[in-house]
């Protein structure tokens, strides 16, 4: 059955609100603040890491709130790694608690089912499956992933590595899985959205493109070399 969270997001984006490590967006408050714009903005949710942010944006937005929590001393599974992770996760205010569902899992001490059933029965959420491979997203919706997302597509060594969103893979996992699929990863412009979309995405997550602004710049800075010298007289 599916959650009743989950229509509020079909055929809609999702922004993700984060700011690497030493950004100067890293501020829970300023995280919310962008939240707040992707809202205004008309994004159906949002993908928050990490409990204080989680919690600041919680108390500025009413659309449906991912959230994870990014652990890197746990990688290669740093996203949600253990259910410690994914309980302070929805005790901050997600409505969703995205885990990483790579193969990378099977060999930790939190197996991806025993996990997901947890969630549900403690926390009460539902759970979207950060995969990276079609055999990775059966395997989630198996696990009782209630969503499954691309957003690991292209980061692990066994998924195809391509400069662009893998629409192939959003094809495939949408001919395969009954769950919602969520297009996520190198989703830089509004037609790659679409493209999503029309691919079979239930929504879209989009980050990068739209709340980092050091990114945007250098992706403006490299478009710019060289074009003045060429256009001068």
């Amino acid at each position: 059955m599916t959650h009743p969270i989950l229509p509020r997001l079909r055929g809609r984006l999702i922004v993700s609100c984060q700011a690497l490590p030493g950004s100067p967006l890293r501020d829970p408050t300023i995280i919310a603040a962008l939240a707040q714009c992707a809202e205004r903005g008309g994004a159906g949710g949002v993908r928050v890491d990490g409990p204080d942010d989680i919690a600041a944006v919680r108390r500025v937005v009413a659309i449906p709130v991912i959230g994870l929590y990014k652990m890197r001393e746990s990688s290669p599974v740093y996203i949600t790694p253990t259910f410690d992770a994914a309980r302070a996760v929805a005790a901050a205010g997600a409505d969703i608690v995205a885990v990483q569902a790579t193969r990378e899992r099977a060999v930790t001490p939190h197996p991806l089912p025993q996990l997901i059933a947890r969630i549900h029965e403690t926390c009460r959420v539902a759970v979207m499956a950060d995969v990276s491979t079609l055999d990775e997203g059966v395997a989630a919706e198996a696990a009782g992933a209630d969503l499954v997302a691309t957003t690991m597509a292209g980061y692990t060594p066994h998924s195809r590595q391509l400069p662009g969103p893998d629409l192939e893979l959003i094809r495939e996992l949408a001919g395969r899985v009954s769950v919602p699929v969520v297009a996520e990863g190198r989703i830089g412009t509004p037609e790659q959205a679409a493209a999503a979309l029309r691919a079979g995405a239930w929504a879209v997550v989009v980050g990068r493109a739209i709340t980092m602004p050091d990114a945007i710049t250098e992706g403006f800075v490299r478009g710019m070399a060289g074009a003045g010298e060429a256009g001068t007289v």
